[in-house]
């Protein structure tokens, strides 16, 4: 065992003690004065806005005031997904089945968070923790470390006041490497990992029970019959938020041909300009077969300083949208690009907008989710039932939808299941039911065994004996 690996063997061994003493001296009370500490860690407003300010400066994307509205929506919606949740003792009884179920916790959580959202992932985990009764040990990217340590550090203070063990939320010491990853990974009860796929896969291969979520490469398609100011406006709005750090950003649009020329009107006033010039775009974006560093996550005007687009584009510009026809590996425009450049394309009607999109989606993104702006409710089923997508986001902004919002009933997370699509064991937003398990008493009932032909008389009628 190495120096470095032996910290991370002690921590675990702190946390697997604090959660014993957590769990045995529990109370739902207990887990949810815990959960509401580490929430208020972060909402607080004059915290928020630091712990927003040292992500900007320390990891170099994203903006402060959206990371700011991240925290404190993100955090705030959760806690009310949670409010009224049984997760301690006798959480149901059923008289028909004779089985009670008593919520237990997992124990001691592993997660690795991302640089693109090193407070609000993280504070997402940790109250998912201990609402559920578990000790957590985050391991953040090395860029997200001072912003976890800082959010940490403020968890604890909230801890100190309602006499709480800060053993219960921990972090991996100083700079993060491989080898301590894979300890944590290795020797911790569950795994929740959010960021690069290459954590994705050392996670499902640890040996340990993995949460691990896929990638992200929406795609929205815009029909016929929708309203193209309002989409045009809610594409804006989710593209630029935080500078597209979110894995649900927009990354490409499929317009049908009848209104395009509308909507590329409709998202000019909006503030996205057209650039034709593909391949000028892509020398830019991608100068040396890498993601420019001076476009990733950045600000419009130097996301338009990066692409040699200054005085090229209306003032105005918040995004740049690039026409394009190609799907795949040769065509790095189909895929994410983790910064306010949306790949546009031009379908003949609705069913060729939904292969163009099921294309992109098994080029990258499978499983994720995908968007509709129509009027055609049933539109939204045939996406749901030809793409390979665990979600179908409707008439609403993206970005902000995808991941739980005050007006949809999508749980609020940070950390999107994309199913047996995108490689994941899960399908659903990462959230609190995924961090507790369940003992089931199992009581004798009257006997429920039907005849052989109540099961078989319609199969029977159909096919013979």
């Amino acid at each position: 065992m190495s120096t470095e690996t032996d910290a991370v063997h002690a921590m675990i061994a702190r946390a697997r003690a604090a959660q014993v003493e957590y769990e045995t001296a529990g109370s739902q009370a207990r887990y949810d004065r815990a959960a509401a500490a580490a929430a208020w860690a972060i909402m607080e407003p004059a915290r928020n806005r630091a712990l927003a300010e040292l992500a900007v400066e320390t990891t170099g994307l994203g903006n402060v005031p959206d990371k700011i509205t991240k925290n404190h929506r993100k955090t705030l919606g959760l806690m009310r997904d949670i409010q009224n949740v049984p997760t301690y003792g006798i959480i149901s009884e059923d008289a028909d089945t004779g089985i009670t179920e008593i919520a237990r916790p997992i124990g001691v959580i592993g997660a690795v968070v991302p640089s693109t959202n090193p407070g609000a992932t993280p504070a997402n985990n940790v109250i998912n923790a201990l609402k559920c009764g578990n000790a957590i040990i985050l391991s953040p990217s090395p860029k997200g470390v001072p912003t976890c340590e800082r959010l940490l550090e403020y968890i604890h203070a909230e801890f100190a006041k309602i006499g709480e063990n800060p053993d219960l939320v921990q972090m991996i010491p100083g700079r993060g490497s491989k080898e301590k990853t894979q300890a944590l990974l290795e020797n911790t009860d569950t795994i929740v990992v959010t960021g690069s796929q290459n954590n994705v896969k050392r996670a499902y291969t640890s040996g340990t029970p993995a949460l691990a979520v896929g990638a992200g490469n929406v795609t929205v398609i815009v029909d016929e019959t929708a309203d193209l100011a309002q989409a045009a406006e809610k594409i804006r709005a989710s593209k630029t938020f935080d500078n597209a750090t979110s894995c649900s950003s927009e990354n490409a649009v499929v317009v049908v041909d009848a209104i395009y020329d509308a909507f590329v009107a409709a998202m000019a006033a909006a503030g996205g300009a057209l650039i034709r010039d593909e391949a000028r775009v892509v020398d830019m974006l991608w100068p040396d077969g890498h993601l420019s560093r001076n476009a990733i996550a950045q600000d419009a005007d130097k996301l338009l300083a990066a692409l040699g687009l200054q005085g090229e584009v209306p003032a105005s510009t918040e995004y740049v949208a690039v026409e394009t026809t190609g799907i795949g590996p040769d065509h790095p425009l189909s895929g994410e690009k983790l910064s306010r450049v949306l790949a546009l394309y031009r379908a003949r009607d609705f069913d060729h907008a939904v292969e163009v999109t099921r294309t992109i989606q098994l080029h990258l993104g499978a499983g994720h989710s995908v968007g509709l702006h129509s009027a055609e409710d049933s539109r939204a089923i045939t996406l749901g039932q030809a793409i390979p997508t665990s979600r179908v986001i409707v008439n609403q902004a993206h970005c902000f939808a995808t991941g739980g919002a005050f007006d949809n009933g999508m749980p609020f997370s940070l950390s999107m299941g994309c199913g047996s699509w995108g490689g994941n064991s899960i399908d659903d937003n990462l959230h609190w039911k995924h961090f507790m398990q369940t003992t089931k008493i199992v009581r004798p009932i009257a006997p429920r065994e039907p005849e052989v032909a109540d099961i078989f008389a319609g199969y029977w009628a159909e096919a013979g004996k």
